[in-house]
């Protein structure tokens, strides 16, 4: 199974940025620590990252056909963005929505989703683990 995760702007500094909500470990550590664990599974996991808006978009269209599973945490974009909403709609490819923090226990403009309304599903407020749990749901039988 090949898992694409998508993270937008910001989440390049996550260990360094806010530490209290978004944890002190830097996300390629802990990404490569997830990617270990995962082989073992016959599990691919590949990482972008980008703080452009159309960036994010343009590798979620790529993900169509390419993978079995995207992951997406949108950051900012996810109360912002119509045009990522869109993007996932467009495309064939099950995308779970990511959230390191409890958006719903945040401030009242982070806790609507309109790139979650897209998604198959939403994971939120587990730290790093939420990535964990979203790429779990990808392996639940359907």
């Amino acid at each position: 199974m090949k898992i694409l995760i998508i993270n937008g702007p910001n989440l390049n500094l996550i260990g360094k940025r806010e530490p209290s909500i978004y944890g002190s470990t830097d996300f390629e550590t802990w990404f490569a620590a997830l990617r270990r664990t995962y082989a073992a599974r016959n599990v691919e996991l590949t990482y972008r990252q980008s703080n452009i808006e159309g960036e994010l978009i343009d590798c979620i269209q790529a993900a169509d056909g390419r993978y079995d599973g995207v992951i997406l945490n949108a950051g900012g974009y996810t109360h912002t963005s119509v045009a990522i909403a869109d993007a996932i709609r467009a495309v064939g490819v099950p995308i779970v929505e990511v959230h390191i923090s409890n958006i719903f226990a945040r401030e009242n403009y982070r806790q609507q989703s309109l790139t979650g309304a897209a998604c198959r599903g939403a994971v939120t407020g587990f730290g790093l683990d939420s990535y964990r749990l979203a790429i779990e749901s990808f392996l639940l039988p359907r």
